[in-house]
């Protein structure tokens, strides 16, 4: 049985592909089902809704974040499966020295693509793992951006208002829409800004997403009375930012959204 190397460039000795699978990341628990994963999956997150039919009665191991470790041992998984940004690093750290835990790291399609290649490799889902790669890079490259192009601001969260900043998956989501991120990109990932601070980069576009804080219509008409230049729209935040299999309905969704902007 030969190494795999996550990407963080952990190696992971395994005797056999794992009958035993703890997921702690929704995106990536939605692969591992499209990747024919199911029977092995017995413990995801309680963020995990995808797919809806398939997830309800699967045991819950707490939040990304917040993790029930002795749930997860009394699971004895022969294989957790997490990411580096969603994950808590001290609970990866307790994880890692009692099971196998393979980690990605992404921050644009490119790394996505890895993820896939990699979780398929170490589940035992090669062909799939390929196939759905070549179809997700296929949509992208016809995929043609929005022009002229946006100066935008892309928000996960709401008081203190955050929004998705450079180097993030999200960021590479919104360039490749024609979107220019205008978050200063010293001012961290997941930078925090106030009002007066966000008319000051005076965005022509403010994106509010669905997740993980939930935007709803009030948020959108208070920007619009706050921001009257800028166009404004709630999307839908796991097309932007779920790098598994759901990349699949991306470039549809994309699509649409450039449509409906054109015709704010």
């Amino acid at each position: 049985m030969p190494g795999f190397i996550d990407q963080m460039g952990n190696i992971l000795q395994m005797n056999d592909y794992p009958k035993k699978i703890v997921s702690i990341v929704p995106s990536q628990t939605e692969l591992l089902y499209y990747l024919g994963a199911e029977k092995q999956i017995v413990g995801i997150t309680k963020f995990c809704i995808h797919p809806k039919s398939k997830v309800s009665n699967v045991q819950k191991v707490g939040g990304t974040k917040n993790l029930n470790i002795q749930l997860i041992r009394d699971l004895k998984p022969d294989l957790i499966i997490g990411n580096k940004e969603e994950n808590d690093q001290n609970d990866i750290e307790i994880l890692s020295k009692e099971f196998p835990v393979w980690m990605s790291d992404i921050k644009n399609l490119d790394e996505a693509l890895e993820m896939i290649y990699g979780i398929g490799a170490v589940i035992n889902r090669n062909n799939s793992a390929s196939e759905l790669m070549h179809k997700i890079n296929s949509q992208f490259l016809s995929f043609k951006a929005m022009k002229p192009k946006k100066r935008t601001l892309y928000f996960i969260w709401n008081k203190p208002f955050m929004a998705a900043g450079k180097n993030t998956f999200i960021d590479d989501m919104m360039i490749r829409c024609g979107f220019i991120n205008c978050a200063e990109k010293d001012n961290g990932r997941y930078p925090e800004y106030d009002l007066k601070q966000i008319k000051e980069l005076n965005p022509e576009l403010i994106l509010l997403s669905s997740e993980p804080f939930p935007f709803k219509e009030t948020h959108l008409q208070f920007f619009q009375t706050e921001m009257p230049n800028a166009m404004v729209k709630i999307v839908d935040g796991e097309m932007f930012s779920w790098y598994g299999s759901r990349l699949l309905s991306a470039v549809d969704y994309y699509k649409i959204l450039i449509k409906d902007l054109r015709n704010i």
